[in-house]
């Protein structure tokens, strides 16, 4: 079958290269899956460089997130390889307690993307901030894969929501996702626009899937009582927030591993996969699908990913 492979640790387009290779064979408790549609992350980015918390040995085939069919039911599922196995390839491993039905209304593409960007965004907005209806929602990255769903899931909450984004084209996406203020970093002080639109109340949740300046900025307009939620740094900067800041401006700071509930609580995971299939179904959970790339392109896809120039998600499609 084909498969990319990393071979070595450095950027994406560098050191992922295109192979035939032997299909896996499934272990205890594993199904062997045709890949159908793999949404790229930014996992992906960092295990080519080796910066991921999760570094499987060389070589390997990269790819987190898929859409697929079991090949002994047919049955068409969603989730995430097994961990001696990976997405990019014509075939994939998949433990089978990790492995979810794809919502019947999502097609292929989008359903290989609904997995973890949801699943990220539901528990950091339900699960550790608590987000409650009226309250208001600051998400960094609105425009992006996990941004554009906590958007949505925001919305349908019932919170007011608030997008942070890199130029005027991302705006727009934000604006047509359903944002209520849409904020150009570019060109904007995302602080003055929270603060002016709360009263000088301030945000009661932010989602920061970006970290480094968007966390210490967010710092200055997180309300009373607000939670911050720390996602990701994509910026590749971590802050170390300071800790008489958080006492007495007496706010939060929540941390989100989503990937610690498959080892530590997968019932939640399942729980959450039906409300989300059904805001699916019901039209309000649907992924924001920027472009749609050939198994070929992979490579070029990761490194675009990388550079922060794709909107929404991107989808590599067998």
């Amino acid at each position: 079958m084909r498969a990319w492979q990393v071979t070595r640790l450095g950027e994406p387009v560098d050191v992922m290269e295109l192979a035939e290779v032997a299909p896996p064979t499934p272990g205890p408790g594993q199904l062997l899956v045709r890949v159908r549609a793999v949404a790229l992350n930014f996992p992906d980015v960092l295990m080519c460089r080796g910066q991921y918390q999760v570094r499987p040995p060389l070589p390997f085939t990269p790819g987190v997130e898929l859409c697929g069919e079991v090949v002994d039911t047919g049955e068409r599922v969603i989730g995430t390889p097994a961990a001696n196995s990976g997405a990019l390839g014509d075939y994939a491993l998949m433990d089978a307690v990790d492995v979810l039905p794809a919502p019947e209304s999502l097609d292929d593409d989008r359903a290989a993307a609904f997995l973890i960007g949801y699943q990220t965004a539901w528990f950091a907005l339900h699960r550790r901030a608590g987000l409650r209806a009226g309250e208001t929602l600051l998400v960094h990255a609105a425009a992006g894969g996990v941004g554009s769903a906590a958007v949505q899931l925001g919305k349908a909450a019932g919170a007011t929501v608030i997008g942070v984004v890199g130029g005027p084209d991302k705006a727009k996406v934000a604006r047509d996702l359903g944002a209520d203020l849409v904020v150009d970093r570019r060109s904007e002080d995302f602080v003055a626009v929270v603060k002016e639109a709360t009263g000088g109340r301030g945000a009661d949740v932010v989602y920061d899937p970006v970290g480094g300046e968007a966390f210490e900025r967010s710092t200055k307009c997180v309300a009373f009582e607000g939670r911050i939620v720390v996602v990701g740094f994509a910026s590749g900067a971590i802050p170390t927030p300071p800790m008489s800041h958080v006492l007495i401006k007496n706010y939060s700071v929540l941390g989100l591993h989503w990937g610690l509930y498959r080892q530590r609580d997968p019932a939640a995971i399942r729980d959450a996969h039906r409300e989300l299939t059904a805001l699916a179904d019901a039209g309000v959970a649907v992924p924001l699908v920027g472009e749609r790339i050939a198994f070929e392109q992979a490579a070029e896809g990761i490194a675009r990913l990388a550079a922060g120039d794709t909107v929404g998600r991107v989808v590599v499609t067998l």
